[in-house]
């Protein structure tokens, strides 16, 4: 139980407009929670209670002795005659085992609490073959933090995770690794520079208001972002004008619109409609694509099309301009080549087996930090997942909140060695968290002045030394994989739907998008759009883990730390720069090596 202050009662007793200045009544009050065990909330509760039955009954040291005897000594007897009654009770080993515990820790507050130990004196640890350190022992250590039976209300940990294989096994390389081992190579001391890249006051740095959007809001974020990139493609495609979609012509025209589907269903060659902007007449017209050789489409998609529509009710496709590349960050002043490495750890929720809450992958995870000593550390959620099987089946006693808080400190408080910089992603699937797109960032008040860990929203983008990071922890690429329809561009679909996500200059591209997001598209109009191409993707996702260069980015998909009951995977990166340019419009090159590793 936390200590209950003079001033602490006087806050609870603010709350009720209760004034109360007589320095022996509230040391008075202060004695009554200790002696009877309550917290300075709980008995201020029980005296207004009490104080309303007496019509107003003013606080005096005199009250408070009629209070003790007319409320608190009856509370405490009611409380005994509980315990008698639970001694009663038949019991199995485990619970006697937590009532030997427990008495263990309360008698030895109560010898503490009339003792001085002598100077130098060492008190005897309390030990047995079921438990050999005392809880008081545990406390102490600075490793009990970091204990993943610390984090579950069922201290049980998942046998399939014990039990799994290939644990280190490299599963998925890319580029040319330097050296035998995967560790820091920033020199003791280095700063690491790392910044959201569009700046405090252009990212999403605060919780926001939501679910008051309006059909006419959302139509027109839908609008403005046809025209942007209508705008591109006419520019780079030398396209002279869009003609209206529904407009009958003899002649090859070509038309500027979104992929939509024609029913609720998942869409198919069949069911493809074209959907016009206002300033293309604003209608639908359905699309034949028989004569196309290749295309790869889904819903949300701006492309612009050319083909025949003699009766203004079928389009018949011959031709088909997609999105256009974002460019890569050029820096504003030039950039001296740095000769070290930079060492990126990335791995994404949920820190969990499915069967049980104790938090073994990410201890091992913290260990895995101490020993590779990486420069940054990119982790996204889920930290309390919404979809757990305990969780979904209201099993977990403790708030979700107090189960994060102590889920980061211990990741801040175990890598305090390493001096790594910490970046913390939130996820919809965070239950303690927000439940929209874009996601705020996480708010941690005790954190936030330490410098090590940066809190940013869901999606964002981030410059790391002069590289740049892209990364959402919305399973977009499992999103858009289930509704996208392609032919005749091979089987690489991961490539195809990342090229889709970088030329749609949209972290979330997919209209309408899937059940399990809640977008806000006032929000997402101003901070889920990529401001340009970044030199790194981390788009993790439950299908396969992969490293891919999709369009001069490396697109990594770490996947999660754990696949249900067993281990999964993480990622590690190391960068450095190759060339540097006077010139503003040249991208500053990189050369990249990355992994993806089994926990």
């Amino acid at each position: 139980m936390s200590s209950v202050t003079t001033e602490g009662l006087k806050s609870e007793l603010e709350m009720f407009c209760i004034a109360c200045e007589d320095d022996s009544a509230l040391d008075k009050m202060v004695e009554q929670c200790i002696c009877n065990r309550m917290q300075a909330d709980e008995w201020v509760l029980e005296w207004v209670a009490y104080s309303t039955t007496k019509n107003g009954l003013v606080l005096s040291v005199d009250s408070l002795e009629q209070f003790e005897h007319e409320v608190l000594s009856k509370r405490n007897r009611s409380k005994q005659s509980f315990k008698r009654e639970e001694r009663n009770r038949p019991r199995d080993i485990q619970t006697i085992q937590d009532i030997i515990k427990s008495e263990e820790d309360d008698e030895d507050n109560l010898l503490d609490c009339y003792s001085t130990p002598a100077k130098g004196s060492q008190k005897r640890v309390l030990t047995t073959p079921e438990n050999p350190h005392s809880k008081r022992t545990l406390l102490a250590s600075p490793g009990f933090l970091l204990s993943p039976a610390c984090f579950s209300p069922s201290p049980t940990p998942s046998q399939k995770y014990s039990q799994r294989g290939g644990k280190g096994e490299v599963v998925v390389s890319f580029g040319a690794v330097q050296g035998t081992r995967w560790a820091g190579r920033k020199a003791p001391g280095a700063v690491v520079q790392l910044e959201l890249l569009e700046g405090p006051e252009d990212s999403l740095h605060c919780s926001y208001k939501y679910m008051f959007q309006r059909l006419r809001d959302i139509r027109n974020v839908l609008t403005e972002k046809i025209e942007e990139l209508g705008e591109d493609l006419q520019s780079h495609f030398n396209i002279d004008e869009f003609s209206p979609v529904s407009l009958p012509a003899q002649d090859c025209v070509s038309v500027l619109g979104q992929v939509c589907c024609d029913s609720n269903g998942k869409l198919n060659p069949q069911s493809v409609l074209l959907e016009a902007g206002p300033e293309q007449g604003g209608q639908q017209v359905r699309v034949d694509l028989s004569e196309l050789q290749e295309y790869s489409l889904f819903p949300g998609q701006v492309v612009a099309m050319e083909g025949m529509n003699t009766t203004g009710g079928k389009l018949v496709v011959s031709k088909l301009y997609e999105g256009i590349q974002l460019p890569f960050y050029s820096p504003k002043v030039k950039m001296e080549l740095d000769e070290e490495l930079l060492n990126v750890l990335v791995a994404c929720g949920p820190y969990t087996p499915s069967d049980s809450l104790n938090y073994e992958p990410l201890l091992d995870l913290i260990h895995l930090i101490g020993r590779d000593r990486p420069d940054v550390c990119i982790l996204l959620g889920p930290f309390v997942d919404a979809k757990h099987e305990q969780i979904e089946k209201s099993q977990v006693m403790e708030p979700f909140e107090a189960i994060f808080s102590r889920c980061i400190e211990s990741i801040v408080e175990g890598t305090k060695s390493v001096g790594c910089r910490l970046v913390f992603v939130p996820s919809q699937r965070d239950i303690h968290h927000h439940y929209i797109y874009p996601q705020p960032p996480f708010i941690l008040p005790s954190l936030s002045k330490n410098p090590r860990v940066t809190l940013v929203p869901d999606p964002c983008t981030l410059l790391i030394d002069g590289v740049t990071f892209g990364l959402t922890s919305t399973d977009i690429l499992f999103h858009l994989g289930a509704e996208e329809i392609s032919c005749g561009t091979g089987s690489d679909k991961f490539s195809r739907i990342l090229k889709h996500i970088l030329t749609q200059k949209s972290y979330y591209p997919l209209y309408p998008p899937v059940e399990d997001v809640n977008m806000d598209y006032e929000k997402f109009q101003s901070f889920g759009q990529m401001p340009l191409t970044p030199d790194v993707l981390l788009i993790p996702s439950e299908l396969r883990y992969f490293v891919k260069d999709v369009i001069g980015c490396i697109c990594v998909n770490p996947g999660r730390l754990t696949k249900g009951q067993a281990g999964g995977t993480y990622g590690r990166l190391l960068i450095q720069c190759t060339t540097s340019s006077d010139d503003d419009k040249k991208r500053v090159s990189h050369s990249l090596a990355a992994q993806v590793v089994k926990i």
